[in-house]
């Protein structure tokens, strides 16, 4: 995506997709990254294109799929770093070891990780079993890294309720920014019957986690 203004908070950027994931949400909208049938594009042919931009956008989200999964991912976040660009990540939390790496040297200076639900209810949510101490520790890297970051959830209708965000509010009880918003059918969904919750339910389901996060947001809906 060679421009985009709501991306990354506060940057003008582009967004490149990596292909890829280790998880199989139902809900995915990015169904064609996760089977890696998507249209290809050249690291180099990437990098020329954004020293070509340097000075007119002055951020990089990298999302996928999942990055962390590709060890290639620190020495190319390295080389997007080196031409002077603020670089955006966007992750599932299952590699805090690469997510360390990142931080410890100052290679990302955002990141976004998702919060897919309570912890009891990660693998339906996800489609695949998982440690989910990974997630705990991705969190807690997060929480004490002092780069700027955000949680967000993807509220589906047939995944989500109540006593789902009390959980998750406590799980990141205290987070600086944390974001619900609403899932919307992209036209590349990876499972059919997913169905978007009423904004009545989304404003209940923000009224919940605000007790544990009180600067908590809906994303999408006034």
């Amino acid at each position: 995506m060679k421009l985009t203004l709501l991306d990354y908070p506060g940057k003008v950027a582009c967004t490149v997709f990596l292909q890829g994931c280790n998880f199989r949400c139902p809900f995915c909208h990015n169904a064609s990254l996760v089977r890696c049938d998507g249209d290809e594009m050249g690291v180099e042919e990437f990098i020329k294109f954004i020293k070509s931009r340097f000075g007119i956008l002055d951020g990089v989200c990298v999302t996928g799929g999942e990055p962390t999964l590709f060890p290639e991912l620190y020495d190319f976040i390295k080389e997007i770093k080196s031409i002077g660009y603020s670089v955006k990540l966007d992750t599932n939390g299952t590699n805090p070891e690469m997510l360390k790496r990142l931080i410890d040297d100052k290679l990302v200076d955002f990141v976004a990780m998702d919060i897919k639900n309570s912890p009891e209810k990660y693998p339906l949510t996800c489609g695949v079993d998982l440690n989910f101490e990974n997630i705990r520790e991705s969190i807690k890297l997060l929480s004490d890294s002092g780069i700027a970051f955000e949680f967000r959830t993807t509220v589906v209708k047939e995944l989500h309720e109540d006593r789902d965000f009390e959980e998750i509010g406590k799980l990141i009880s205290g987070a600086p920014r944390y974001f619900l918003q609403c899932f919307k059918d992209s036209g590349d969904i990876l499972a059919d019957g997913m169905s978007a919750p009423s904004d009545s339910d989304m404003r209940r389901y923000l009224a919940v986690v605000k007790k544990h996060i009180p600067s908590a947001k809906l994303r999408g809906i006034d």
